[in-house]
């Protein structure tokens, strides 16, 4: 079985700051193949398609689709602000290394 990945409050409460919600669309995360370590997070504003895994709160969803769900089984998707940036981050038990960009990571 494999365990969805969880969000934070920190991370819904960003999407509502920005007004995803408002326009309909959900914070998509998808693991694509690429990177400087084999594969390579895609985070972007999109709308849900069907099929997809969908997480809710506070009126906001992230929303990952069927192919990357067995890559980010028990992740933990936040939003980090920090002096060089804010951003979402991904913490991935099943990443065996990642690289210093935080994107890219291997299994």
């Amino acid at each position: 079985m494999i365990l969805p990945p969880k969000v934070t409050p920190r991370a819904f409460e960003r999407l509502a700051e920005i007004g995803a919600g408002e326009t309909g669309k959900a914070l998509r995360v998808a693991v694509e193949g690429g990177g400087c370590s084999g594969f390579q997070y895609e985070i972007a504003l999109d709308d849900p398609a069907e099929g997809d895994l969908v997480l809710e709160g506070g009126g906001e969803r992230v929303v990952i689709d069927e192919v990357s769900l067995p890559f980010l089984a028990d992740a933990v998707i936040d939003f980090s602000e920090e002096l060089i940036g804010a951003r979402f981050v991904i913490e991935n038990p099943n990443a065996t290394s990642s690289c210093g960009c935080g994107t890219s990571f291997s299994m």
